[in-house]
């Protein structure tokens, strides 16, 4: 089924190419261009996407902003002290609070390294995700301003996190963003990616690239705390070399209806850590999609997700492990646990495993309910009302997907989200009546 949508970014090419941009870039956003003209946006027909609908977005119009940002958003308190930063407003950078290290060319927007170095970008950009094929990819090609360009030679480590902030400001605002993280044999680095905005009607599609190669080491957080009237898709897609080891934790707070995608394919030897939480709640949607591949042997995965939905809110989990023929001796294991706080509140988990190859170690499980009361009355025993126990034993719940972070700053910045998002719900812990 095509969707029609008002959204129409191929109107918005230009005759000829920019002269800011490479002339293969421009083929590209063309060809992107006319794929959304014909597919639209994904339809809950595709497999992907049953659980979420996403009709009444294809009826907005949002805009790009026509200029940068000339004041600081307000991030007190979102900015870590001990990283390096790249912050956009509305899709294109906020130079005055980025910080990047002294060594020309590590860390840069993607709009400089377009300019400045067109050569590599064009070497990897798009062959990452090219087996990835929906609307919002092709949306995201097509409009994309800026993002993040990272380059670590082989054996090198980032020495601080790198943050990326967008922050969303203008209503009715486009923000398209492109990630494209390149980290050679052996480098090392952390990347930590926050999304949130004023309260407006908006639009933000960030999609990232990452090629991590042999023994190569990547922890990426991402936390998304957008206001409940905004639109979020935001997808990483990876390849990983041999013995190369991926982390990633997923943080879903925020949106009207947000989706997160994570999607790596596996050589020989290598891991990931696949970690997530999305806390629902009003009338939001929030949907959280994970494709493993197991393309090599001896290949690990793991991926653990939590959710907690209240009021008239949906959450979403899909996770599947696709083990090739080849992959002999691959070992996945998934895990989903799930809260429902309300009786109008849905959850949808649904683990797929596809197994080609004949010795593996495969697993999954899941689990969507309502607290203990057992435990409930316990804490009571000791002194604690209903509410409070309710409040106690959830937090505890959720929380134990923050405690996996490493980075202290991290930690606590999610954590407090977290107290905050949980501390409104305490009235919709009390049972049924």
């Amino acid at each position: 089924m095509v969707m029609r949508t008002a959204f129409a970014p191929q109107e918005r090419l230009p005759a000829h190419a920019p002269s800011r941009e490479p002339s293969w870039l421009y083929l590209l956003r063309a060809k992107a261009a006319q794929s959304f003209a014909a597919e639209g946006f994904p339809s809950p027909r595709a497999e992907e996407w049953q659980f979420t609908r996403i009709a009444d977005l294809a009826q907005q119009r949002f805009t790009p902003v026509a200029t940068p940002a000339a004041v600081a958003p307000p991030l007190d308190g979102w900015l870590l002290a001990d990283a390096y930063r790249l912050v956009f407003v509305d899709g294109l950078l906020f130079p005055a609070l980025s910080v990047l290290p002294q060594a020309a060319g590590i860390i840069c927007d993607l709009a400089y390294a377009l300019q400045e170095k067109p050569a590599q970008v064009e070497r990897h950009f798009g062959r990452i995700m090219e087996r990835e094929n929906h609307g919002f990819i092709h949306f995201d090609t097509a409009n994309f301003r800026d993002g993040v360009y990272l380059r670590l030679a082989a054996g090198s480590r980032l020495d601080r996190p790198l943050q990326i902030v967008h922050w969303g400001s203008t209503a009715e605002s486009l923000a398209a963003t492109r990630n494209l993280i390149l980290l050679e044999s052996g480098a090392e680095a952390e990347i930590v990616e926050i999304f949130l905005g004023g309260d407006s009607s908006r639009l933000s599609v960030s999609a990232g690239e990452i090629l991590l190669g042999d023994n190569a080491h990547l922890t990426l957080t991402k936390l998304q705390c957008d206001s409940e009237r905004a639109w979020h898709f935001g997808g990483n897609y990876l390849r990983q070399g041999k013995s190369s080891v991926f982390k990633h934790h997923n943080f879903a707070f925020g949106g009207l209806l947000a989706r997160t995608e994570v999607h790596t394919r596996l050589d020989e030897g290598a891991a990931c850590e696949l970690n997530g939480l999305f806390v629902a709640d009003g009338q939001r949607h929030l949907d959280n999609h994970v494709r493993v591949e197991h393309g090599e042997p001896r290949a690990v995965s793991r991926e653990t997700y939590k959710g907690i939905a209240t009021g008239h809110a949906r959450g979403i989990f899909q996770g599947r492990v696709v083990v090739h023929e080849q992959a002999q001796k691959s070992d996945a294991a998934m895990n989903s646990r799930n809260l429902l706080l309300s009786a109008e509140a849905e959850i949808d988990a649904k683990p797929q495993l596809e197994i080609y190859a004949d010795d593996v170690k495969c697993s999954h499980g899941v689990t969507v309910g309502q607290l203990d009361e057992e435990s409930v009355f316990y804490l009571q025993s000791r002194g604690l009302s209903d509410t409070e126990a309710r409040g106690l034993l959830t937090f505890a719940f959720a929380n134990e997907m923050a405690t996996k972070l490493s980075h202290a700053g991290m930690r606590a910045l999610v954590e407090a989200q977290l107290s905050a998002k949980l501390a409104p719900l305490a009235p919709a812990l009390q049972p049924d009546s």
